[in-house]
């Protein structure tokens, strides 16, 4: 909203400073900023509301240590992180952009369905929550209504490549050089690393419909998108098992996401490094900076010993997010790299319970691969403590993050 008072005073009123606003770094930074005060301190607010409603978090005794202390911690914090989201870009983004308006809408849907399952679990005393199946249908609700916008809404594109009309030689339309040829049109090109070009097209994989197959290209786009964001936002959800894993681990992809946001929607940076060229999803960097900020302030509280937990209302809304965003700019064949912390507890779940079900079945018993699923409680299990288990893991984030970015110039 800021963003339109202040073009609204630079053109009528040459106000001093209004035409900061135009610059998507000035807006980002502002973003952050306001997201890291409303988190820390009305953060604060909110915890003592959530002790004095006594929102406490109930703790099933797995035989972990230190775990019976946790227990009547205030749940429900990711409530903090998207107020401390939301208020910073309502203030600072363009609110027209279609991409920004895919991020409101996946914000809300994911934080109704994380709180929902927390208020079941919390005042209706039912340690599981909304049924997994009724999650799911969320999940795969929200993964039609992104995949159908990325897919139909005409104003996103991207920019292709064109042939010059005095001659056969193809040209890079990123360039400034070339603007007079430039042409944003709509396609389901991806990113996919260690390709020609780091590119690849959905549409590809139905070229056997005949002519005219491009349109069709959304019966394979949307699944896929389903899929991922279902997968990440459980990733997300099975990561938030001790203080400030979740929070930081996906702080590190979201701020890597941005990068990737900002050069993308660069037409400048974009040319320089060679990438795809999307317009307008250089706005989601306003988002991508508010969720930052909102989920460090967060950790100013979350951090060992916690005194809030995000409980599903956050940890459903992060993984979700972080799976928009990664649609939105492209890179969503990057997730396994960059979110392989969410990669390595889904998978050490699933081998866990697969492997119990199957030995139970052959040997008569189940047996297990590590001492506990997810992976985090494993090391726990094993004597570590959670301050050293997190920040592990966050190196670990740190490093999957540097080698996502450097997969840019790897084709």
């Amino acid at each position: 909203m800021l963003y339109y008072l202040f073009e609204y005073l630079e053109q009528h009123y040459q106000f001093p400073g209004a035409g900061l606003f135009q610059f998507i770094t000035f807006r980002a930074a502002m973003a952050v900023l306001f997201s890291l005060l409303i988190s820390m301190i009305y953060g604060r607010r909110i915890i003592n509301y959530l002790q004095a409603k006594q929102v406490g978090e109930t703790v099933r005794d797995l035989g972990l240590k230190g775990q019976n202390e946790k227990a009547g911690t205030p749940t429900m914090g990711g409530v903090i992180i998207i107020l401390a989201t939301l208020i910073p870009v309502l203030l600072f983004a363009k609110l027209d952009n279609i991409y920004i308006i895919m991020l409101l809408a996946s914000t809300v849907w994911m934080g109704i369905i994380g709180f929902v399952d927390d208020y079941i679990k919390v005042f209706k005393k039912d340690k599981e929550g909304l049924k997994g199946r009724f999650k799911v249908l969320g999940q795969i609700g929200l993964g039609i209504l992104v995949g159908a916008t990325m897919f139909f809404h005409e104003d996103i594109t991207i920019r292709q490549e064109l042939k010059s009309p005095n001659s056969n030689q193809e040209i890079v339309v990123n360039g400034p050089a070339a603007r007079e040829f430039q042409s944003d049109e709509k396609s389901t090109k991806t990113t996919i690393p260690f390709t020609k070009n780091n590119e690849f097209d959905y549409a590809d994989l139905i070229t056997w419909a005949g002519d005219g197959y491009e349109k069709y290209a959304w019966l394979i786009f949307i699944p896929i998108v389903i899929v991922i964001i279902t997968a990440v936002s459980n990733g997300a959800n099975l990561t938030d098992g001790i203080d400030g894993l979740a929070a930081g681990t996906s702080a590190i992809a979201v701020l890597t996401l941005g990068i990737f946001a900002f050069v993308s929607g660069n037409i400048i940076f974009s040319d320089y490094l060679n990438i795809m060229y999307i317009p307008n999803v250089g706005e989601t960097t306003i988002y991508i900076a508010a969720f930052t900020g909102a989920l460090i302030g967060f950790l100013w509280y979350n951090t060992y010993p916690a005194q809030v937990f995000m409980g599903d209302t956050g940890s459903l809304t992060i993984g979700g997010i972080i799976a928009v965003l990664a649609v939105a700019v492209r890179k969503e064949w990057l997730i396994p790299i960059l979110c392989g912390i969410f990669l390595a507890e889904n998978v050490s779940v699933i081998m866990q319970v697969s492997w119990f079900k199957y030995t139970r079945k052959k040997y008569g018993e189940g047996r297990r691969i590590f001492l506990m699923s997810p992976l985090h409680h494993h090391y726990q299990k094993k004597g570590y403590h959670e301050s050293k288990i997190v920040a592990r893991f966050w190196i670990i984030g740190i490093l999957l993050a540097i080698l996502t970015v450097v997969t840019l110039k790897l084709r």
